[in-house]
């Protein structure tokens, strides 16, 4: 396996004493609020494909969306199509919405998917259980999929766009390289 053990422990210094993590008020985080001009690439996580479908994303996220080059993951396409296999196929719905996914994730130009490196993977491990440490939480494996597209975003110089607040707050005060910018849905 071609994965630097050593050198993400002395990176990440997963086993560092912790204080607890204490979300910070919106005012200390990057929210968008109002429109924001031209500006780094952004990665999307897989809230906001959904909030998009749903009409839930703020005019300044919409706004957003429109003015900057847009990038996708693999986590997000795993997670999108996760619902393919979760989503009951005798409710009335499953049919639409499993269609409008498919025309989403058939939009996504394929020189803008990209797969997260074996460092980010393996960091992303010891990024969510040490967050998990620090917040008092029982496992985290819920955090992994987050910790992997914030170090996924930071590798490819991208800004993860996200509405998971206390999560990637959470995660980026671990990991401070790492830049994101958050939304409340609508």
């Amino acid at each position: 396996m071609s994965f630097d053990l050593a050198g993400s422990l002395r990176r990440l210094k997963p086993q560092r004493p912790t204080t607890a993590l204490v979300r910070r008020a919106d005012s200390a985080l990057p929210v968008v609020t109002t429109p924001v001009g031209p500006g780094p690439e952004l990665l999307l996580d897989t809230c906001v494909y959904i909030d998009v479908l749903q009409g839930r994303t703020p005019s300044a996220v919409d706004e957003l969306l429109t003015q900057r080059i847009l990038n996708h993951s693999t986590v997000a396409l795993a997670e999108l199509t996760h619902l393919f296999g979760r989503l009951d196929p005798a409710h009335p719905a499953t049919r639409a919405t499993l269609r409008e996914l498919a025309g989403v994730i058939d939009d996504v130009p394929a020189h803008r998917l990209s797969a997260p490196s074996v460092r980010a993977f393996g960091e992303a491990g010891m990024l969510a259980g040490l967050a998990a440490r620090a917040a008092g939480l029982a496992h985290g494996v819920g955090l992994l999929n987050d910790a992997l597209l914030l170090l996924h975003a930071a590798e490819s110089g991208c800004v993860l766009l996200t509405r998971n607040i206390a999560d990637m707050d959470r995660l980026q005060q671990l990991a401070p390289h790492a830049a994101f910018l958050v939304y409340q849905r609508i």
